[in-house]
This record gives structure tokens, C-alpha cells and sequence, in this order.
């Protein structure tokens, strides 16, 4: 399984929003800071304003910050959120599964298990798990 860049940047950019001492960051800082490509980042930070987790200013001393306290903020509920589907196998999705083995295959459902399985992990960690300290980070991208 493999999550999309999308997802890869909600949460690299939720994480360098929590580990900042900064306030507030522009969609380029985070852009550069991360060299992720500006356009997808934008699309990531309006829909992470969507779903409540940063607050988006908009004109002159505007930026994004986390609307949250990173101990709120479950890595699980994030992907969830951000993530388009988890169909693993096309039978997942009885709409377009042509398998002719559904209902004889027990594939399904030790698939589902697996994901499930890693969506708990998942929900049991927080942003503030994932960001340990911060300070890491912020030597290693050169920020404050």
C-alpha cells in the first residue's frame, strides 16, 4: 500500500506546523522548506482548512498555522480524511470488482484486516507523537 504525495504533504506540513516556533508560514515557506511543489501544496492547505486543522489568513501577514493542539490531532483521522480510498483490491469496491472469485476468496477479508490494522496504529498516535521534540527538525530544514 502506498499513500498519495496529497497525503504525504497534509502531513509533513501539519508536522513543520506544530514543530515551529513560528506562528504563521506561508504556503512557499512550507514549499521550500519541504521542496514540495507549490500548486499541490496549495490544494493540500485549503483542504486541511476544510477539514479544520490549520487556519488559513489570507493577505499581507497572513499564512497558515495549526488550528489545533497537536495532541488533539490523531495521524489516523488525518489520513482518513485526506486519503482518497483504501481499496486494496478491486473487490473492495463492488461497483467495479470483476473478480469472478468474490465470496470464494478469503483475500478480502485478510485485507481488510491488514488495513484495518494499520489504521488503528494510526489512530493511536498524535501529531504530537509524530513531531517528537521538533528540534530535530527545525536544525535539520534550518528554521525557527
Amino acid at each position: 500500500m502506498q499513500l498519495t504525495r496529497f497525503t504525504d504533504y497534509a502531513l509533513r506540513t501539519l508536522i513543520l506546523l506544530g514543530s515551529s516556533e513560528r506562528e504563521r508560514w506561508s504556503i512557499d515557506e512550507v514549499a521550500t522548506a519541504f521542496a514540495m511543489n507549490h500548486q499541490h501544496l496549495s490544494k493540500v492547505v485549503h483542504r486541511l482548512g476544510q477539514l479544520g486543522y490549520v487556519t488559513t489568513i489570507r493577505g499581507k501577514g497572513g499564512g497558515i498555522c495549526l488550528a489545533m493542539d497537536p495532541l488533539t490531532i490523531s495521524v489516523g483521522a488525518v489520513i482518513r480524511d485526506v486519503e482518497p480510498d483504501f481499496k486494496l483490491l478491486e473487490c473492495f469496491d463492488p461497483a467495479s470488482n470483476t473478480c469472478p472469485a468474490g465470496g470464494c476468496c478469503a483475500l478480502e477479508q485478510l485485507m481488510r484486516q491488514a488495513r484495518n490494522a494499520f489504521l488503528k496504529t494510526l489512530d493511536d498516535a498524535t501529531l504530537a507523537d509524530v513531531m517528537g521534540s521538533g528540534e530535530d527538525l527545525r536544525k535539520l530544514l534550518g528554521i525557527h
